[in-house]
């Protein structure tokens, strides 16, 4: 410790007296690390504010070198009482120059009017778009500290859907730290990554960003705020500069952009979209990237527009400035070795959030309750409400369902349904004379399996012409909605509403083509993927195959071949009997469980009962099952007959996922179910026992007996270490 105080002393000794940093030695010495942060916060909230920059700044240069540093930094952060907004107060009191006042205030209203409204697509006919004042429609998101694991090796929705309960109790218990708008950027040199999942709410926070800080509600001591599009600058060929770059987009500032480049400090830029950008920016010096980075010296230098993006990150140009980047994790791992002030993740919604976007999107009080309670006793679509994307197209759908009840659509119960009754509804409420919705759907489709294949959100023209689409005559039509349209850069592009939107299409493509292709081949070769790309898109294909999932969209598409509906559910019979067997292993485990929610998608009882019936044991055995999870086995289960053996031994469930289990529970002539992870005593002390437990709502009771069928011998042990 010695050491570090002698670099901090040699830091700042032109800023601080000697006998201030012999006091906080003192301190350390003595083992009263807490005392001497908050000593050195005393010290420098109480400076000077061109005093507590510089200070600041030397803490961070030591700080990726010495991790004792890092720790009194992190612990200064943690009891100083929102240290960023704290430390910098005189700093953010700092005032504008006066010749800039004028033309600030027409920048900021000018992001105010581009960002105070949200508009979406509806499924109401002729009232094609809906626009709401962000502030009422806005719901807040929970945003957290996190470093998790960026790369994913399964569906990004998926294994967050599996994850979110687990951290929404770390969030509660206080082991994530839960970050603030005003957090992001709490100081001069501020680089934060913004990470979330497609359709987690990236765009519409930075929208929100924007429009709090054009109304002057955060980040006082940013004076200019740029925001760029990754899909925008994609058009961007050959070298620019960030001079021209800010003028295409604010033209008003051509006169005084040279004043407001003399402090970088104030200023910051907005990237959003990462994983949407057409080039790869490595970010640091790798084995990949032999060659030396090249440094763009000032803002009027040409460059391509990677340079320049990473030269700002680097604070290379326009030193000081702050940068907020937003991506997908799968397009976070260039970033993962630079130092950043922020690396934030947005986790979505929790319990509260859903409740208040369902109630925020029905104004009627009783529909929005009937709503939310049909969701809420439906594991499967609760669990995924997290995503706002995901929340927004199962409002859109059940709207309809609930407003209407006399037209007596049932609501949907998988998610294969859900986007069914969603496509569905566009297609019925919106003009197509012009168009054969079969042949548009198709091409439509084939487009979207090409972007699942090599990870394309983004269409543009190219793309359509590949696939003989005419975008003007296409997006009159009723793909308007299925496709969003964006002309807001220099070219229009076109998005899904949501990843999985995209998926569906793209599945659906699979049963509309005329030409007879095997459709088995297809799914064995996407199946053998391991990066996670194609499993919404299995589901979706194997959830089509069941006639009641299909027989709306039948209506306005026309009939799906019987030879491929009869080849996805060979494709599942045969996988789901492979998965059995190979259930021996961690990766078996995991098959076997996309499995059974394959088979949840095509609630085909027939088939459940044909490969499981006869099963002699389904082995789950140490093998990690979330609450949803257990959701889906126990609806998978309670479509069979009986199970002869079901072991769940060392699954690591917890209350919710039993209370989940019990109604399919009876369905298994042989259940195990023994956790030892926690057991003071050896294993074998605890064989199974003809007892079955049941959760009550706060907790287990040991040896209760319950009838789960006459038929039936159950065996269950069960260690909570709560009791």
């Amino acid at each position: 410790m010695d050491d570090l105080l002698e670099d901090l002393t040699s830091a700042l000794e032109k800023l601080l007296k000697l006998r201030e940093f012999v006091h906080i030695r003192q301190l350390v010495n003595k083992n009263q690390r807490q005392e001497a942060s908050r000593y050195l916060l005393d010290l420098v909230t109480g400076a000077p504010s061109q005093l507590q920059r510089e200070m600041w700044d030397a803490f961070v240069k030591l700080e990726d070198n010495k991790p004792q540093l890092k720790g009194i930094v992190r612990e200064i952060q943690e009891k100083g009482n929102r240290l960023p907004t704290e430390i910098f107060r005189c700093w953010y009191e700092e005032k504008l120059a006066e010749e800039l006042t004028h033309v600030q205030k027409q920048h900021k209203e000018t992001l105010r009017s581009q960002n105070e409204k949200l508009s979406v697509n509806t499924l109401r006919g002729r009232e094609k778009t809906k626009t709401f004042l962000l502030s009422e429609r806005y719901t807040e998101l929970i945003v957290t500290s996190s470093l998790r694991e960026r790369r994913l090796v399964e569906h990004e929705l998926v294994a967050r859907g599996r994850e979110h309960e687990e951290w929404q109790q770390k969030n509660v218990r206080k082991e994530l730290k839960k970050i603030q708008l005003e957090e992001l950027f709490g100081s001069p040199f501020g680089k934060t990554i913004l990470s979330g999942i497609a359709g987690i709410g990236k765009t519409t926070m930075v929208q929100n960003i924007l429009y709090r800080w054009a109304t002057g509600k955060i980040y006082p001591q940013i004076h200019f705020v740029f925001h760029f599009k990754f899909r925008d600058l994609n058009v961007i060929t050959g070298e620019t500069s960030v001079k021209t770059m800010v003028l295409e987009s604010y033209p008003y500032l051509q006169d005084v952009l040279d004043k407001i480049w003399e402090k970088p400090e104030h200023l910051l830029f907005v990237f959003d979209g990462l994983d949407e950008f057409k080039d790869r920016i490595e970010f640091t010096d790798s084995d990949r990237n032999p060659v030396p980075r090249v440094s763009c010296p000032g803002p009027e230098a040409l460059f391509p527009v990677a340079d320049i993006v990473r030269s700002l990150v680097h604070q290379e140009v326009l030193k000081g400035c702050s940068v907020l980047i937003t991506s997908r994790p799968t397009a976070l791992e260039s970033l993962d070795h630079i130092p950043t002030n922020c690396w934030a993740e947005i986790l979505g919604f929790f319990a509260e959030g859903r409740e208040d976007y369902i109630r925020r999107f029905f104004p009627d009080e009783k529909i929005a309750a009937e709503v939310l309670r049909y969701v809420q006793e439906n594991d499967i679509l609760y669990t995924m409400c997290f995503n706002p994307s995901y929340c927004w197209i199962l409002c859109c759908t059940l709207e309809p369902i609930f407003k209407h009840p006399e037209d007596k659509q049932p609501p949907p119960k998988t998610i294969t349904q859900l986007y069914s009754s969603y496509i569905y509804n566009i297609l019925k409420n919106h003009p197509r004379e012009s168009e054969s919705p079969r042949e548009v759907m198709l091409r439509a489709g084939e487009m979207a399996y090409e972007g699942v294949c090599n990870r394309t959100i983004v269409f543009d023209d190219e793309h359509f012409s590949h696939h003989q689409l005419e975008p003007s005559t296409f997006i009159s039509g009723f793909m308007m909605e299925i496709l969003e349209k964006d002309d807001g850069g220099r070219r229009v592009v076109y998005t899904f509403p949501h990843l999985t939107v995209q998926e569906f299409v793209a599945a659906l493509a699979q049963y509309l083509t005329p030409v007879r292709r095997n459709l088995v081949e297809r799914l064995d070769q996407v199946h053998k993927e391991n990066d996670g790309r194609f499993e919404i898109f299995l589901r979706f294909v194997v959830g089509l195959s069941w006639p009641h999932t299909a027989r709306q969209l039948e209506e306005i598409l026309g009939p799906l071949p019987n030879a491929s509906v009869s080849e996805a559910i060979s494709w599942l019979k045969l996988n789901v009997e492979a998965a059995i067997k190979q259930s021996g292993s961690k990766d078996g485990k995991r098959k076997l469980l996309n499995m059974m929610y394959y088979l949840f998608e095509s609630q085909n009882n027939t088939l459940a009962q044909v490969t499981l019936g006869a099963v002699g044991t389904l082995d789950f055995s140490r093998f990690t099952l979330n609450p949803l999870d257990c959701a889906v086995l126990s609806h998978v289960l309670q479509l069979c007959d009986t199970i002869e053996n079901l072991n769940l031994s060392n699954c690591n469930i917890g209350a919710e996922g039993i209370q989940r289990l019990v109604p399919a529970l009876h369905k298994c002539r042989q259940l195990r179910f023994v956790r030892i992870d926690d057991f003071s005593q050896k294993p074998e002390e605890y064989q199974p026992v003809s007892e079955v437990c049941e959760r009550s709502v706060d907790k287990l009771i040991y040896k209760q007996s319950v009838s789960l069928g006459n038929n039936s011998q159950h065996s269950l042990a069960v260690n909570d270490p709560q009791h």
